[in-house]
């Protein structure tokens, strides 16, 4: 009697569970051994054994693929939760140890290996090999991956970013190639492609640093080694909505329990891994109801707004949760399953998000609510023209995907986990408030983040001077009390401490760009412009593309009911965040638009290629044109052959991220002497600006402060300067959601306090 290949899959995947249970359970394990049986504890049976499920909820191999991905994390996550909750009732206070995470994935991998349907595979196709074109996108996505690690590294080495630039140029290739033969290329090819692309895109950017390098990872980083260290999560301990993503958290920790990979590079490599699946499923879920040219156009454009390349990398718990909002896309634009079950997954996928990110469940939240309301709105008009209503159909693409319970849902979930759950409200409720008062009293809001000046909308912004004016005022109004009683450095010694605003340096005009500038082009203005230009063209697009793809016959593709009603919900989210300064503060208007592109790429394409319909044939090279330059622009190719432009994270040793948020070892190396010297003096504080203190907030272990400017000096505190403090004299501060650079007085330091520690990128004072 023979055994259906089904089952001797699933046999084998369970045999392989098995197997690495074992392998972690043996003490002195290698670490090769170790990583392969962690992975494929967390990533490799999960997937595996999901791939049932997602192929009844999604219709396509590449989309049941991605969708298990999805499940393996909220299954990964939802482990380590039920140990972390149940463990600590009977007696074990370290719950998050290796063997009882082991242990614990593969009694649920068993119940899901018995419960969950099998996979119903194809017959393979008999003497397949390569398919076309294979050769040549292995080939160059080879190429494109050994550079983007090659270029990091030699970075990080102090040498220039030419490797890192010719990366972006093998990717931008890599890309047209997709676009050009995307006819001789299977579904599987193309994904493979636009999936090697987005990750080495990514790695640029995340290898940065020998050390956790960015901005909001940091913090990530400092929450996930507190729940690493005591090997248990607790929210009442380090109440901070940070602690309560799920996502930087117990999934990491799981991670480095059950494998050998370094903590630092979860975070740096495996994270982005995890985020490159986004814009392959753009890709999918446009495809499902879209030619390929418009869906492949999509993916791209995701993945040339800047902030996919440059801050992504930095926010690993939006990374987890834009993976599943994307397999949330690509469920419901699938229009060949039954609704009932991909509402449902929708669902679970949407409670991923709200373990993973709060921000991101917000929006998304927003979006919904608002695109409930407008389907409402256009059924109730269109109920009103029409005289008699017409039978529906199960699957008809005129009845909507989201109903009321797919919005209440997430709420609630999102307002139970931020509230009773964590505990961790409090910013929501701030903003809310603020941005009543701001609606209330339009008159008294203050300025927005300058991130709104890319807005077609606009909105209020101010000056650095201006900002940097009201920061000082406000932090002598924080600080009049305690002055008084001599905390605080008195009035008197600040009179004379000048903070001139420092204006964000150029790099070097090149000899190309100086040929530009000998025919009368300025190249620092003509960097300014293609980047302001480049802002409104793609909000243009969107509108452009939504109305033409609404109203005209002669569309690009037919969206379903919730892609127009959830772009429409998306739109407005981002005015919103443009319209009241709050929300462009605590939020950020980019990481919305980055956000809102799940829903309105294909209105882009759309509206590409609306606007280039007077080239008939040479409509998609032209369009293969327009991206390639954006994307060469944005990613900063462009700046780097001309100069005349602020210099990037990615390409550079130098700009303000690098000031800002790369780790230097001098600087390490001060903090930790630094720790030693107040070991025995936990009540001594150690004051140091705030960026210096994001970048080494995991070696202060005493009592420490994230602000040097001068009305915060307080008089008997150690005053840490990090390596661009002490080398360049500047320090950065955040305010009302924009960065502020200024010289720093430091003859302030050197008339009220003694320098007792002094380096090469570090200073001490006491």
């Amino acid at each position: 009697m023979t055994v259906p290949a089904v089952l001797r899959g699933r046999l084998g995947v369970m045999v392989g569970v098995g197997l690495a249970c074992v392998l972690e359970a043996v003490p002195g394990m290698p670490a090769v051994p170790r990583t392969l049986a962690g992975l494929w504890l967390l990533l490799g049976a999960p997937v595996a054994l999901w791939r049932g499920t997602a192929s009844r909820v999604v219709s396509t191999r590449d989309a049941s693929l991605m969708l298990s991905v999805g499940f393996a994390v909220i299954t990964d996550i939802l482990v380590a939760l039920g140990l972390n909750t149940v463990l600590p009732l009977l007696g074990d206070d370290r719950p998050l140890g290796r063997l009882d995470l082991s242990a614990a994935t593969m009694t649920v991998l068993l119940v899901i290996g018995v419960l969950a349907p099998e996979e119903e595979r194809e017959e393979p196709v008999a003497g397949s090999g390569l398919p076309r074109g294979a050769k040549t996108v292995g080939g160059l996505g080879a190429l494109a991956l050994l550079l983007s690690v090659a270029g990091p590294i030699r970075l990080n080495n102090g040498f220039s970013g030419a490797v890192s630039t010719v990366a972006l140029v093998v990717i931008a290739a890599l890309l047209v190639l997709l676009v050009a033969r995307r006819r001789r290329h299977p579904a599987s090819l193309t994904g493979t492609g636009l999936y090697v692309a987005a990750t080495a895109l990514l790695l640029l950017n995340s290898l940065r640093g020998w050390y956790i390098t960015g901005h909001d990872i940091q913090r990530e980083y400092k929450y996930f080694r507190l729940t690493l260290g005591g090997s248990l999560w607790d929210p009442a301990t380090y109440v901070d909505a940070y602690n309560a993503c799920l996502s930087v958290t117990l999934l990491p920790v799981s991670v480095v329990r059950l494998t050998a990979v370094p903590d630092l590079y979860v975070f740096k490599v495996l994270l982005p891994l995890l985020f490159a699946f986004t814009p392959v499923l753009v890709y999918r879920s446009v495809r499902n109801v879209a030619p390929q040219f418009v869906a492949l156009l999509s993916a791209v454009y995701f993945m040339i707004f800047p902030t996919f390349f440059s801050d992504m990398t930095f926010l690993g718990r939006q990374e987890v949760a834009f993976l599943l909002l994307g397999c949330s896309m690509t469920v419901l634009t699938d229009p060949g399953r039954p609704r009932a079950r991909r509402r449902w997954a929708f669902s679970v996928l949407m409670a991923g998000v709200v373990l993973s990110h709060y921000s991101t469940t917000y929006v998304v939240v927003a979006t919904l609510g608002i695109a409930f309301a407008v389907d409402k709105t256009w059924r109730l008009a269109a109920r009103a023209r029409e005289s008699r209503p017409r039978r529906r159909s199960q699957n008809d693409q005129s009845t909507s995907f989201v109903t009321w319970w797919m919005v209440l849902l997430p709420a609630v979930l999102a307002l139970l986990w931020a509230g009773p759950v964590t505990g961790t409200s409090g910013q929501l409720q701030s903003t809310l408030r603020i941005v009543a008062q701001n609606v209330l009293h339009p008159g008294q809001a203050q300025s927005g983040s300058s991130d709104t000046s890319y807005s077609l909308l606009g909105g209020t912004k101010a000056s650095p001077e201006e900002l940097l004016a009201d920061f000082r005022e406000e932090s002598l109004e924080q600080t009049e009390s305690q002055r008084a009683a001599g905390a605080y450095m008195p009035l008197t010694k600040l009179k004379s401490t000048p903070t001139p605003v420092v204006a964000q340096a150029d790099l070097p005009v090149t000899g190309a760009g100086k040929a530009l500038e000998a025919i009368g082009i300025p190249v620092p203005g003509l960097n300014g412009a293609l980047r302001q230009g480049a802002a409104l063209l793609l909000q243009l697009l969107v509108l452009v593309g939504f109305v033409v793809v609404f109203r005209s016959r002669n569309r690009s593709f037919r969206p379903a009911r919730d892609q127009i009603t959830l772009t429409a919900g998306a739109l407005a989210v981002v005015a919103l965040f443009t319209l009241l300064p709050q929300l462009s503060v605590d939020y950020s208007v980019l990481r919305a638009f980055q956000q809102g592109l799940f829903f309105f790429a294909p209105f882009v394409a759309a509206g590409t290629l609306w606007a280039l319909r007077w080239a008939n044939r040479r409509t998609v090279p032209l369009a293969c044109v327009l991206t390639t330059a954006l994307f060469l622009d944005l990613t900063g190719v462009v700046p780097k052959v001309l100069g005349g432009y602020p210099a990037q994270l990615q390409l550079s040793n130098a700009g303000r991220y690098y000031d800002i948020y790369y780790p230097h070892a001098e600087e390490r190396q001060a903090a930790y002497w630094l720790t030693q010297r107040t070991a025995n003096d936990k009540g001594q504080l150690v004051q140091t600006d705030r960026y210096g203190f994001s970048r080494l907030q995991t070696l202060l272990t005493g009592k420490s402060q994230g602000e040097i400017f001068p009305t915060f000096m307080r008089t008997h505190s150690y005053v840490l300067l990090g390596t661009t403090a002490a080398r360049k004299d500047e320090v950065t501060v955040f305010y009302r959601g924009d960065l502020i650079t200024y010289r720093y007085p430091m003859g302030l330091l050197d008339a009220t306090k003694n320098q007792i520690y002094s380096s090469e990128g570090a200073r001490i004072y006491r």
